[in-house]
C-alpha cells in the first residue's frame, strides 16, 4: 500500500454522469491486482474532508498509470469530475483483497451498471483464454444509453459479451441473471466473478448457490479510511464461519466468496 500525490493525466466523459480518470501512479500500478481499490481525495483543502473509495478499472505497470471509472453521485464525485489535467490527487492503495482466480473449466464475469468497472482489469488479467473452455461476460444496466459505453471497454478479443437492459433498449429485455440462466449450461464447471449493485449481487449469489456454481462478489460500501480503522463498511456474515458475525469490505474484501456474506 502506498500513499502518493498522483497527477491527473486525463479525465473524460464516458456516459451521462460517468467519467474515466487516468492518474500517474507507478507504485500503485506495479502492486495492483484485479478487484482491489484505491482511496482518493484532493491534495489541498478540506472539501471533501474524507477520501472516497474507487475500484481499479485498469492499470499499466509499463506506463505507470491507473484508471478509475466513476459516476457522479454527490459532492465529492462532482468535484472529482471537474478536475483538470495536471492537478494532483491524494491516492492511497492498492487496498483490499481482489478476485481469487482459482482453476475452473469456464469463467463467467457478471457485472451491473457502474459496478462493471473492476471487470476490465480482471478480464485483461485472466490466464490465457485457452486455459478455459469459455470466458463469458454478462452485463446488465438500466438502459442501452447507460450500458453501451460501459460495455465498450470490454471489447477484448476472445470475450463474448452479452447484454441485458431493464428497458429493453439494448440486448435482452430483462436482468442479467436471465442471461446467466439462458447461457450457463449446468453440465459445465463454472466460476462466477461478479460486481455491481447489492440487489443484483444477491440475485447472482442465490442463482449460483442453486446451481452449485462457486461465486465471488465484489461489494461496494461507503468507507472513510479503507484500512479497517473506521469500521464503517461492516457487512454481516453467516454465523459459524469464523468471522464473528461481521466482515469489513475494506480489509476482508471487497471481494468475497458469496457463502461468506449473509444475504
Amino acid at each position: 500500500m502506498k500513499q502518493i500525490d498522483a497527477e491527473i493525466l486525463k479525465i473524460e466523459p464516458v456516459a451521462k454522469d460517468i467519467f474515466r480518470l487516468t492518474l500517474k501512479a507507478p507504485d500503485i500500478a506495479e502492486a495492483a491486482a484485479p478487484g482491489q481499490f484505491v482511496m482518493i481525495r484532493p491534495v489541498s483543502g478540506f472539501d471533501p474532508l474524507l477520501p472516497r473509495p474507487f475500484s481499479l478499472h485498469d492499470w499499466s505497470e509499463k506506463q505507470g498509470t491507473i484508471v478509475i471509472l466513476f459516476r457522479v453521485v454527490g459532492k465529492g464525485t462532482g468535484i472529482l469530475a471537474q478536475s483538470r489535467h495536471g492537478r494532483k490527487l491524494q491516492v492511497v492503495g492498492p487496498l483490499g483483497k481482489g478476485f481469487d482466480i482459482t482453476s475452473a473449466e469456464s469463467v463467467c464475469l457478471v457485472g451491473g451498471g457502474i459496478g462493471i468497472a473492476p471487470l476490465l482489469g480482471l478480464a485483461k488479467r485472466l490466464p490465457e483464454a485457452d486455459a478455459y473452455n469459455e470466458i463469458a461476460v454478462l452485463l446488465g444496466g438500466a438502459s442501452g444509453e447507460e450500458l453501451a459505453p460501459l460495455a465498450e471497454c470490454l471489447d477484448i478479443p476472445g470475450l463474448a459479451v452479452r447484454l441485458a437492459t431493464d428497458d429493453g433498449t439494448l440486448g435482452h429485455h430483462g436482468v442479467v441473471t436471465d442471461l446467466m440462466e439462458n447461457h450457463m449450461t449446468r453440465d459445465r464447471d463454472w466460476l462466477v466473478l461478479s460486481c455491481g449493485p447489492m440487489p443484483m449481487l444477491k440475485a447472482v449469489a442465490h442463482l449460483c448457490r442453486k446451481n452449485g456454481w462457486p461465486c465471488q462478489v465484489s461489494l461496494e460500501s461507503v468507507m472513510a479510511c479503507g484500512m479497517g480503522v473506521c469500521l464503517g463498511c461492516a457487512v454481516k456474515s453467516p454465523a459459524g464461519n469464523g468471522h464473528e458475525g461481521y466482515l469489513h469490505v475494506c480489509k476482508d474484501g471487497p471481494v468475497f466468496w458469496e457463502s461468506d456474506v449473509a444475504w
